[in-house]
């Protein structure tokens, strides 16, 4: 094998484990979820889905800070930074002795991921552009994918030897390694002479020239719209499968059987990407999740729950068309903004986070003793996704058709 294909394989895996811990520290914690919500005092459950959401906030917010100091001081020391937070915001999980400061440990562990995260996908825009990067970026999926596989049997396996505690500390250990190969092997990707002064104008200015482009902005609300109802199947699955089913020892095989069909599709994504574009992919991927999701709300609409099998069925072929969707959404959205990758990682990552946010929120408070109100998220979001897309593809043949008049 030759040395550019070794370096660029080891740079895949390497962006792959930077966005890993942020997965590593969500989905370790899904089996012990009401344990800790019993712990810090906790007496209604459903208030446990907040210590999966309000870590997707603090994964939203923090862009914004580390998305614009990496455009001025470069890519690695943002990383550090990212890892130094992170060890305190562990620390603060750990001795936490009310669901106030557990919460607010949550929050700070994703700003503090959002920084190894953010710049992960910084560098790959730095380095790569249009199908390729869509390409790179699903086999940085594909490797990422394995920490949900994993991430749940390995947190209720520490969780059933050590208690709730020793999860933040396997977390804590994982960062450390991943922080010192990225110290050791990963050279800084932003050119000096790229660089620009952080300044408030800056972002100011970053921001404006952002919402110029139309297809970073039409993009960017498809994946708010596809991470807000997939956020509700993240943060109601352990209430779903250990609750609703009893599948309480069958939970994270359940959750890693789930993430491998995700896995599977990104996988294939990587190759057919360059043969059939990453619009195209996204298009029928987005018709399928709409489409998948529909006909259970019509098939279940009553609101009773399916037999075990179908669920699994109806959640693997949604499942599938996301592996499809992320990747080519996060690659379209940020293909015009290469020249500020810093701020269009953070402040698309930021818009389209919150919007999840607000959207698993709510539909998330639903899913008490029925999965169909997360099957109904799943219709919504993708027809609005449906529509979004139709509009650009309006505006892009309007525009083919003005070019060709003139």
């Amino acid at each position: 094998m030759s040395e550019s294909k070794k370096s660029q394989l080891e740079f895949v895996a390497l962006m792959a484990a930077l966005m890993s811990i942020a997965a590593l520290a969500l989905d370790a914690l899904l089996p012990a979820l009401d344990i800790i919500g019993l712990s810090v005092g906790v007496t209604n459950p459903a208030q446990n889905q907040l210590l999966i959401t309000l870590f997707f906030l603090g994964l939203g917010t923090g862009p914004l800070i580390f998305g614009p100091i990496s455009d001025s001081i470069g890519r690695k020391p943002v990383v550090y930074m990212g890892f130094a937070l992170f060890i305190l915001a562990s620390l603060l999980c750990v001795y936490s002795k009310s669901f106030e400061w557990m919460i607010t440990g949550r929050i700070l562990q994703g700003v503090a991921l959002s920084a190894p995260r953010t710049i992960s996908i910084a560098m790959i825009r730095d380095m790569f552009s249009g199908n390729y990067m869509a390409r790179i970026m699903s086999f940085v999926t594909v490797i990422f994918i394995l920490v949900p596989i994993i991430a749940p049997a390995l947190g209720k396996w520490v969780l059933d030897l050590f208690g709730w505690e020793a999860i933040f500390h396997v977390q804590l250990f994982f960062s450390v390694l991943v922080c010192f190969w990225f110290w050791k092997r990963q050279p800084e990707t932003l050119d000096v002479r790229n660089r620009v002064s952080f300044r408030a104008k800056v972002f100011v200015d970053g921001y404006k020239e952002l919402m110029n482009y139309r297809q970073t902005m039409l993009f960017t609300l498809i994946w708010g719209f596809i991470t807000g109802s997939f956020l509700v199947y993240l943060s109601t699955s352990q209430q779903i499968f250990q609750v609703q089913y009893a599948l309480k020892e069958s939970f994270p095989y359940i959750f890693a059987a789930l993430a491998v069909t995700i896995g599977a599709a990104t996988l294939l994504n990587g190759t057919l990407v360059l043969r059939f574009g990453m619009l195209r992919l996204v298009t029928l991927a987005t018709i399928a999740y709409a489409l998948v999701a529909s006909i259970y709300v019509v098939l279940f609409f009553n609101g009773d729950n399916p037999p075990f099998w179908v669920l699994l069925l109806f959640c693997g072929l949604q499942f599938f068309a996301v592996g499809f969707i992320f990747g080519n959404l996060r690659a379209l959205a940020m293909e015009p903004v290469g020249h500020i990758a810093g701020i269009g990682a953070a402040i698309t990552g930021f818009l389209a986070t919150m919007m999840g946010v607000i959207i698993s929120t709510f539909i998330g408070r639903y899913v008490e003793d029925s999965v169909l109100p997360m099957f109904i998220g799943f219709m919504v979001c993708g027809i609005m996704s449906l529509l979004i897309l139709s509009y650009f593809y309006f505006q892009k043949n309007r525009a083919k058709k003005t070019s060709f008049s003139r």
